[in-house]
């Protein structure tokens, strides 16, 4: 049985979190209560000024033992039961040098509000680190191993996308916690959390370069398709789109960027807004990355020729019947796999030109290609043509059906436009239909508007799924803020 790589994916990352969970539970018991502060001195070099560090209830925090360290002091303190406590650091002039709030849970992990310190920290912030650099790991290995009609998938614009924002994150909390390690006193776990707060603006700023040339490119292809077609909002959308990136862009950099006066509650309200805000701008530009990724492979990418049948997806064609350019370059790409397929291997592909009849045309796009590739010499007992289907998914379920009729076990490419290979091969999966695309040639002006559409289409129908992510992102992200100022 063929091992399905995005279902590995999925098992891989749900095995490192909890593997990481465990590893972290096995050392917190393995400390049992040991808890260790570590807390900078102003008056660095000058160990002997300060006098005294005293838990305020000591029936809820002990202390065990305090060594000074040149600049920094370290606290050893023992919990005894659930509860809240004050600890001070005092000079021998009474000044206050630290002051710290305690917060000892049931079962006796010791949370620090003023740095953010916890029992077991150190542990937690490396399998976190851990977590980010493997994740981004496997969904790079899983887009590696992503071979034939498996490629056509969601899956792999996430494991594309999303492997870089897990690399970026892990990279960015691994010099972030070795930070912390190697001074505890200076950098706490609240620099660290602060690191991870900001996460999604420290990738705005990394693709910002990108987001430009993007936009550029888009902005130039888009004119010069609007000097052969006409004004309409399709002939557009790479203008709308490269305009929402930019303006996008600069609103997170102004988010974060500015300066802030105002109340503690107005400081989480401003934080949180930055964080929910970058993570959305951040999450469509990792799905927009992964469907570049995959629509440039997918157009590039060569089918073997060992095919039984070759579907030819319609589209349009003119009121006296002939093709146009689009529509004739998928059969012509079709029928040249076709005969390299033959004079390669000796195997025959039956071609199936599928399309149905539309309110204004004469006869099924189907007929209309059956026609042609008559006319092109094309043996008319392997053409089998389809003249049911409106759309894309039409096409591969009814087309589907026709294969199975004749038999099982079947090979299928399908033949189309080269921006619209990667969507079409999702929609074959869906339909059941296990297929392997062949994309015919465009004119480079038309390609990336038509690009933008395929992407706008590929997600219409999963707008639940991605808002039901979308918000648990931005939960997580946002609970970061709020507990930063609690």
């Amino acid at each position: 049985m063929t091992k399905n790589p995005l279902r590995e994916m999925r098992n891989q990352i749900v095995v490192l979190a909890f593997g990481l969970f465990f590893v972290c539970l096995i050392y917190r018991l393995s400390i049992r209560n040991q808890y260790v502060e570590y807390l900078p001195l102003s008056i660095a070099g000058q160990e002997e000024k300060w006098t005294e560090y005293i838990p305020e209830n000591e029936d809820v925090l002990e202390m065990k033992e305090v060594t000074p360290h040149g600049d920094y002091v370290e606290v050893r303190l023992n919990p005894v039961k659930r509860g809240s406590s004050e600890a001070e650091l005092r000079t021998e002039d009474g000044r206050s040098e630290a002051l710290m709030l305690y917060r000892v849970s049931l079962f006796h992990t010791v949370y620090n509000r003023a740095t953010g310190s916890f029992t077991g920290d150190d542990a937690f912030l490396m399998a976190v680190t851990a977590f980010c650099l493997l994740a981004g790991c496997i969904m790079l290995r899983c887009f590696m191993r992503l071979k034939g009609p498996g490629f056509y998938s969601y899956g792999a614009i996430y494991s594309a996308g999303f492997s870089l924002f897990a690399f970026g994150i892990g990279v960015t909390l691994l010099i972030s916690t070795v930070r912390h390690l190697e001074d505890q006193a200076g950098y706490p776990i609240f620099s660290v959390l602060e690191t991870v707060r900001g996460m999604g603006f420290h990738f705005m700023k990394l693709s910002a370069p990108f987001v430009v040339v993007f936009s550029a490119a888009m902005c130039i292809s888009n004119i010069e398709l609007l000097r052969h077609e006409r004004p309409r909002l399709q002939n557009v959308l790479g203008i709308l789109l490269s305009v929402l990136l930019i303006v996008g862009e600069v609103l997170g950099w102004w988010l974060n960027l500015r300066d802030f006066q105002g109340s503690e509650a107005g400081l989480i309200a401003r934080e949180t807004v930055q964080s929910v805000y970058t993570t959305v701008y951040v999450y469509f530009e990792c799905i927009l990355i992964g469907s570049i990724i995959c629509n440039l492979i997918a157009a590039r990418r060569k089918t073997a020729h060992d095919k039984d049948y070759c579907i030819i997806l319609g589209c349009s064609f003119r009121r006296d019947g002939s093709l146009t350019p689009l529509l004739k370059g998928r059969v012509d790409r079709a029928i040249r796999f076709a005969r390299e397929q033959e004079e390669e291997t000796g195997k025959k592909v039956t071609l199936i030109p599928s399309g149905g009849q539309g309110e204004n045309e004469s006869m099924p796009e189907a007929e209309a290609m059956r026609r042609y590739l008559l006319s092109a010499g094309f043996p008319p007992e392997q053409i089998l043509a389809e003249t049911r289907s409106k759309n894309t998914y039409e096409n591969m379920v009814f087309s589907k059906k026709i294969i199975e009729e004749r038999g099982e076990g079947a090979r299928v490419a399908y033949s189309t436009t080269n921006y619209h290979v990667f969507r079409s091969g999702v929609w074959a999966m869906q339909a059941g239909l296990k297929a392997e695309g062949i994309g015919s040639r465009t004119k480079w002006w038309f390609w990336p508007n038509a690009f933008v559409r395929e992407c706008l289409g590929l997600f219409r129908n999963r707008w639940k799924q991605e808002l039901f992510a979308l918000l648990l992102i931005i939960g997580f992200f946002a609970a970061i803020s709020v507990v930063m100022r609690v």
